[in-house]
């Protein structure tokens, strides 16, 4: 069973960043395709940032320029740094792959952008 531990989120006023992490453990030998996804209030969730396997990335056009995913494979850990931040990107952040089968969703960190 793999387990997805997501930390770094908190209250930041807009313009401000922060740097999320998030840790698989349990069943797993390596990470290899990653993504951070959101969920705004009464929203679905969306996905926003993608690692492929190769190391590649891409961003969804609400983020893009302002979010960058990172991995540490040697860790199993998923980094997100965000900066410019608006106050629509107040949502629980999570990770976890980007295409089935995912892994079981962690608890997510919840990010709010207020002044």
């Amino acid at each position: 069973q793999v387990q997805l531990v997501e930390t770094g989120g908190g209250l930041v006023q807009p313009g401000g960043s922060l740097r999320l992490s998030c840790t698989v453990s349990g069943s797993i030998f390596s990470i290899n395709a990653m993504a951070w996804y959101r969920q705004a209030p009464g929203k679905q969730r969306e996905l926003v940032a993608r690692a492929t396997s190769s190391g590649r990335t891409n961003y969804a056009d609400s983020v893009k320029g302002r979010f960058t995913i990172s991995r540490d494979i040697a860790k199993k850990t998923v980094y997100r740094q965000m900066n410019s931040l608006k106050p629509e990107d107040t949502a629980v952040y999570y990770c976890n792959r980007p295409d089935y089968p995912l892994f079981p969703w962690g608890q997510g960190t919840q990010v709010t952008v207020s002044a």
